[in-house]
């Protein structure tokens, strides 16, 4: 039975429900994901399945801002910084961080959905409850396994922003933790970067 011919006799079966709610054999992949009507805003594939988001809070919403205005302030010439834009890092894995920065040359298409993992320099999680152990273990692997040079994961600790930095160490292919930052971040890579933490109360 085709893939098609299952998820059809799913919704026959099951018919006040979505398609998508049926996987096809052997899961999702990550071209479906434009394709699939009325999928939730933000949706994410990770192993071929579909990953579905909570409502962002006040403090995630304010970091996510504030981080991406002092980014690209920051960012030279030959970088754009995007927000809430997937990754495709391979035929089941469609990531959304909550900010990447990607080389000029990769934002050709107004109409684009998607970069290549090839086109990010780096990465951005701001963790959530509902999803701390995705951004503090599966997403970070994914993102060291696509080659993406940078990653930071933000949290909240207890009610300001903690900045976890990594570097991809190409020996392992894995994240090696650079710095904790608390009140201030100060960073030369992927370039210079210095970003007063607290100025996120102001917000």
């Amino acid at each position: 039975m085709t893939a098609d011919a299952v998820v059809q006799e799913s919704a026959t079966r099951h018919p006040s429900l979505p398609d998508w709610v049926f996987p096809p054999p052997g899961g999702f992949i990550a071209e479906n994901l434009d394709h699939i009507p009325d999928l939730p805003a933000h949706t994410e594939l990770i192993d071929g399945s579909l990953v579905f988001v909570s409502p962002r809070a006040s403090f995630h919403m304010r970091v996510v801002s504030f981080l991406e205005s002092e980014i690209r302030r920051a960012a030279p010439q030959d970088l754009r910084v995007r927000r809430e834009m997937t990754i495709i890092l391979g035929p089941r894995q469609r990531l959304e961080p909550d900010l990447i920065v990607i080389k000029a040359g990769a934002a050709r298409d107004d109409d684009e959905t998607f970069y290549k993992a090839q086109d990010v320099v780096f990465a951005i999680e701001v963790t959530t409850p509902a999803s701390e152990v995705r951004d503090r273990h599966r997403k970070p692997q994914l993102y060291a396994e696509a080659a993406i040079q940078y990653f930071w994961r933000v949290e909240k600790n207890p009610d300001k922003p903690v900045v976890y930095a990594y570097e991809l160490d190409p020996t392992t292919s894995s994240y090696a933790l650079t710095g904790i930052h608390r009140e201030c971040v100060k960073a030369t890579a992927p370039f210079d970067l210095v970003i007063d933490l607290t100025e996120i109360d102001r917000l």
